[in-house]
């Protein structure tokens, strides 16, 4: 089954703020609430349809991929078909406190997702993965064609070398925030609710590092620019991703780095046009060409001559076929498509004295038509 919109399952439209999709989750999770419907099993698929919409549209890395390129844009942000529920839980664990609704076994015996939200010691954090980077490459035509390589550079999120990752200087550590006890939050009452927010000490961490490290002030993390060699395969077409594991930003808290996606923009060609792995140009021949039939010579994508057949009698727009003199596939690059030609038969616009004579020969031994009828549709 086809999955749906996220911005129709949320009922908001494609430029809503934050507030507005924190918002209209909220209302959808309160009314399909499993303590609200026990044994609706439709109103546990719209909770969990809901809260998977929440969680991409209320990331803004995540959601810039999807409003650009669908649900293919999420693929390679994380395992297939899995989602980090944190964000969620810790949103919901705001705005209605661990005390109201049962978000909090919910998500847990949903998703898994309450529970990640916090770590054996208490704090906010885990090692999470880090985040999936973008990079989009313009190459030539040819180049998709045969493959090539090209060099990327970009900044990226790398464990600090003076810490190995830690935050901390040698020799210090990290100790459970006094504020927060540990948990990342501090809570005050409101009327009903127990209202829920990030520990202003630790920023959610639940721990406080004594000795930062001076190299990256005890973030663990640094930013660096980097230089990678990418492949292009043969027979690439735009649009197309390549995948490159652990190339992304390091994670949070020890994890592991995310993915680099190398987005590939094809530059057209000034003579050739793709069509899957076909290619279709178009070449020029005379009347006399195609009325008499000959033998022409016509450059392929390799820059090699061929010699081609034109049939006496060929009409313009006539295709004519080079049987694997294409573009390679990607997934064999043995196997190629073919290429099309199409004749366009020129009419000269200057004759001398004796080509018009020549002319009008022909036309009075052909016994050309003067009052043409219009062709039937089915002909064309």
């Amino acid at each position: 089954m086809a999955k749906r919109d996220y911005y129709e399952i949320l009922g908001v439209s494609k430029d809503a703020s934050k507030e507005e999709i924190k918002k209209a989750y909220r209302k959808l999770a309160v009314q399909n609430h499993p303590d609200r419907n026990p044994d609706d099993k439709e109103a546990e698929a719209r909770f969990k349809e809901a809260t998977e919409a929440y969680e991409v549209l209320s990331d803004e890395k995540k959601r810039q991929a999807y409003d650009q390129y669908g649900f293919a844009g999420l693929e390679g942000m994380g395992e297939a078909g899995q989602h980090d529920y944190s964000t969620v839980f810790r949103d919901f664990s705001d705005i209605f406190g661990s005390d109201l609704g049962g978000f909090g076994s919910i998500f847990d015996s949903f998703f898994g997702g309450g529970g990640q939200a916090r770590t054996a010691g208490g704090g906010s954090r885990g090692p999470f993965r880090g985040s999936t980077l973008q990079y989009h490459a313009e190459i030539d035509f040819k180049d998709a064609i045969f493959g090539t390589k090209i060099e990327v550079a970009y900044r990226r999120s790398v464990a600090c070398d003076g810490c190995g990752g830690t935050g901390a200087q040698a020799g210090s550590g990290k100790k459970a925030c006094e504020t927060c006890g540990g948990s990342g939050q501090v809570r005050r009452s409101s009327g009903f609710f127990s209202i829920a927010s990030t520990c202003p000490s630790c920023k959610g961490e639940g721990f406080v590092i004594e000795s930062p490290c001076g190299t990256c002030r005890g973030h663990g993390v640094l930013k660096k620019r980097q230089k990678l060699k990418v492949k292009i395969p043969a027979g690439i077409e735009s649009g197309k991703r390549i995948s490159i594991p652990g190339q992304g930003d390091v994670g949070p808290n020890g994890g592991p780095a995310g993915d680099l996606l190398v987005y590939v923009t094809v530059k057209p060609h000034s003579c050739f046009e793709r069509n899957g792995n076909d290619l279709y140009c178009m070449i020029p021949v005379s009347i006399t060409q195609a009325a008499l039939g000959t033998e022409i010579s016509v450059e392929t994508i390799d820059g090699d001559r061929v010699k081609v057949k034109v049939p006496a009698g060929s009409q313009n727009g006539k295709i004519l076929r080079l049987k694997g003199r294409g573009v390679p596939y990607v997934q064999d690059s043995n196997r190629r498509g073919d290429m099309y030609i199409k004749l366009r038969v020129d009419t000269p616009k200057k004759l001398s004295s004796k080509a018009k004579a020549l002319m009008k020969e022909l036309s009075d031994a052909l016994g050309e038509e003067s009052s043409p009828r219009p062709v039937p549709l089915s002909e064309l």
